[in-house]
């Protein structure tokens, strides 16, 4: 006996129709829009929309080494909650996964303990090219550059290193984008000037268009003089959208990019009330800017749609202007606060699913996910509409805050399934079976 999820909006490749869903064993077994199957358990999805799980291609999920901001355990539970059911997350863990034993030791924690479907990026360095030339493009999502800040030693900076990163490498390589010494430049004028509290609206005057667009335009440059396959993440400018072809053809588009929920959502305007809590790298920058990107994104220059989840302490966020670490949560809220811009006229639904669900999927060769067809694994998402508050007591994430605690939002995730296993359910988790290792068809 399966579970058939009947009467839903199901959305899914631009199109979207009431019907249902047959879910066997880990795997979509049928599709229906009328003479639904019988004899198996049911769940009456009237008035609710069903689409595959959402697929975030950057995430730091803090472990090891600073599980005090976060752990994969809380960070997926969250995911999973939000309606993400797999996750790609980055190396700038302590230790940074620099060498293959090391990027194993996630996975094998991972195992134990994610509830949503797991990848893990292999990080780049200047001195570890031997050891990112041995990862697998089958069992592993990418290889992580910071062309820009990071910590430690994962800013990539030597153009040796660079040259064969780019000539060398048999994977996709997701890229940081910001030029470090510009960055330097503006914080030294400012600290100058203000010390440690810099006013929080100078960020992104710090973290300046000038230093994204000349860091992104020269991944650009490389990727296309070595054929190297490039992903630069977290686009914050409209000047930057211009480096990118229109099309979703991935196989004609080895350059692409991705736009993150804060991004599209946040502008300068709101330092004054949020401060540092919308404190990321690169920054939350201009109206025009957030314009410029939604452009972007909807005439397919810009490919996907993530996070970068990058939980901090409250704490940690209280502190002056150079003390608060830059990042945010926000996986157990970007579906819904996607589905807000979409009830508000901003993109279309099936757009939206485009770009959280099916673009990641074909953009990394996902296998068998991202998509609801017959014989790909059923992860999938039910979304019932309801007026709800983003409050301390419904956030999951560790580090116990949100940039959109006070929100409202019109829609709310009810069930989520992981490779058939409903693992989420009206703020209920059975967590009895975990997520799987992402495997890519490359």
């Amino acid at each position: 006996m399966g579970t058939l999820i009947k009467n839903a909006k199901i959305v899914n490749e631009g199109k979207s129709f009431k019907g249902a869903l047959l879910i066997e064993n880990e795997f979509i077994k049928g599709i229906y829009r009328e003479n639904f199957p019988e004899g198996h358990q049911e769940i009456n999805a009237e008035g609710q929309v069903l689409i595959p799980g959402v697929i975030d291609d950057q995430v730091h999920f803090r472990e090891p080494g600073l599980t005090h901001k976060g752990e994969i355990y809380t960070e997926a539970k969250a995911a999973v909650a939000g309606g993400c059911t797999s996750f790609m997350e980055m190396p700038n863990t302590v230790p940074q996964s620099l060498t293959q034993d090391l990027l194993q030791q996630k996975y094998d924690r991972a195992h134990e303990v994610s509830l949503a479907n797991f990848s893990f990026y292999m990080g780049a360095s200047n001195d570890n090219l031997d050891e990112v030339l041995k990862t697998n493009g089958k069992n592993v999502c990418g290889v992580k550059v910071f062309m820009g800040s990071s910590t430690g030693n994962m800013l990539v900076d030597n153009p040796k290193t660079l040259e064969g990163l780019f000539k060398e490498c048999p994977i996709i390589i997701a890229s940081h984008c910001e030029f470090e010494p510009i960055i330097r430049e503006n914080l030294r004028k400012y600290t100058s000037k203000f010390g440690d509290d810099i006013p929080i609206h100078l960020h992104p005057i710090i973290r300046s268009e000038e230093a994204c667009y000349r860091s992104s335009s020269l991944a650009a440059e490389m990727a296309s003089k070595f054929g190297a396959r490039l992903h630069i993440l977290h686009i914050s400018t409209a000047k930057e959208v211009g480096i990118f072809e229109k099309g979703s053809d991935f196989k004609n588009k080895n350059i692409t990019s991705e736009a993150c929920v804060h991004h599209l959502t946040f502008s300068d305007a709101d330092y004054e009330n949020k401060k540092t809590f919308i404190k990321w790298n690169p920054a939350v920058k201009t109206s025009a800017d957030r314009n410029g990107i939604w452009e972007g994104l909807l005439e397919d220059r810009i490919d996907v749609i993530a996070t970068d989840h990058a939980p901090h302490t409250l704490e940690e966020k209280n502190n002056p202007y150079t003390k608060a670490p830059s990042g945010g949560p926000l996986i157990q809220h970007s579906l819904i606060a996607m589905m807000e811009h979409a009830s508000n006229g901003r993109l279309s639904i099936e757009k939206m699913v485009d770009k959280m669900c099916h673009k990641p999927a074909e953009l990394f060769d996902v296998e068998k996910r991202g998509f609801i067809r017959e014989g790909y694994f059923a992860d999938l998402v039910l979304i019932k509409e309801e007026d709800w508050m983003v409050e301390k007591s419904n956030i999951l994430y560790k580090c116990a805050w949100s940039p959109f605690e006070g929100n409202r939002f019109s829609h709310q995730v009810s069930h989520t399934f992981v490779n058939g296993h409903l693992v989420y359910c009206n703020g209920q988790f059975d967590e009895s079976k975990k997520g799987n290792r992402l495997s890519f068809e490359r």
